[in-house]
């Protein structure tokens, strides 16, 4: 089947994959489709394909258009600089997704969208973290990013996991009272501590329910709770210490260094952004122009866009 002349953007993160089918000529944006996580290393292979088609049928159905194949498409997924590119490629073969196409890791978009000229520092806090940088001469480099286990220092995840830490060290007696106590308990829907063991061991509150701990303890922060703001100052320093390192390692500029922040944390808490920053600034980096991409998969068309110039008669 002939390509429409449509674009394809996806970015495909620990939590959900957002796909943005575009015109060609004039990149204006027809429909978006979400779904779960498209990160093979979390998920799997097959998990991972059927979230990646599911979005992109899902932006299809928006946009009233038939599924097609599609000029160019730009997937920016997490995890996908270990392996899994052949992955992604042989199932967009198999489903016929486009003419074009480019298969990167989700920080890419964050240089495409956020900064000037494609190049910087790139930070994502969401369920997970991770730093990028891209030299001015086309180098990439990465810290961080070693999973829920290893890492992700500074992400949803860690935050809601060390409130959880803290909470049990409280009720062992051990460390100071908190409104988080309370606050969480009420998630969980019970008064009884003890609780939390079934609820955290035998898996109702997986990696992604104890990640969406992270914004109440980011509100009792911001209401001077003091266990909270302990917790994120721990978290937003060791996730600036990770930026920091990255930007050294690539012996990149320390002053009026393009930085493009994503993920969830940075999106929707000015208090958590303030505090990275502060601490990144503290590190000796200066970044400017910062710049919050909400919406990656707008990185994703540019780079589809950019497709279809680089491979143009």
């Amino acid at each position: 089947m002939a390509a429409g002349r449509w674009l394809l953007g996806v970015d495909g993160g620990a939590t959900t994959t957002t796909a943005l089918l575009a015109e060609v000529e004039t990149g204006r944006i027809l429909g978006c489709g979400t779904a779960g996580c498209s990160n093979i290393q979390a998920v799997g292979e097959t998990a991972a394909l059927r979230e990646l088609n599911a979005a992109v049928a899902a932006a299809f159905t928006a946009a009233g258009i038939r599924r097609q194949p599609v000029l160019a498409a730009a997937l920016g997924l997490a995890g996908i600089d270990l392996d899994g590119e052949d992955v992604i490629r042989g199932w967009a073969d198999l489903v016929n997704l486009c003419e074009r196409l480019i298969v990167v890791n989700d920080a890419h978009l964050l240089f495409a969208a956020g900064t000037p000229q494609g190049w910087g520092l790139a930070v994502i806090a969401g369920t997970g973290s991770i730093a990028y940088t891209r030299t001015a001469g086309g180098n990439y480099d990465r810290t961080g990013g070693w999973g829920w286990l290893l890492g992700d220092e500074g992400s949803a995840f860690q935050i809601g996991l060390r409130a959880l830490r803290t909470i049990c060290r409280i009720v062992d007696g051990i460390g100071s009272s908190t409104a988080l106590t309370a606050a969480i308990l009420q998630r969980l829907g019970s008064a009884e501590p003890r609780d939390l063991i079934p609820a955290v061991y035998r898996g109702s509150w997986d990696k992604s329910a104890i990640a969406q701990l992270a914004p109440v303890v980011l509100d009792w922060a911001q209401q001077g709770d003091s266990v909270a703001c302990h917790i994120v100052q721990i978290e937003a320093h060791a996730l600036a210490q990770t930026a920091a390192a990255a930007v050294r390692r690539a012996d990149m500029p320390r002053r009026n260094l393009p930085l493009a922040l994503g993920g969830g944390l940075f999106i929707h808490s000015s208090f958590y952004r303030e505090r990275f920053l502060h601490f990144l600034q503290e590190a000796g980096v200066h970044p400017e122009p910062v710049t919050i991409v909400a919406e990656p998969a707008r990185g994703a068309l540019l780079l589809a866009r950019q497709l279809c110039t680089s491979t143009s008669d």
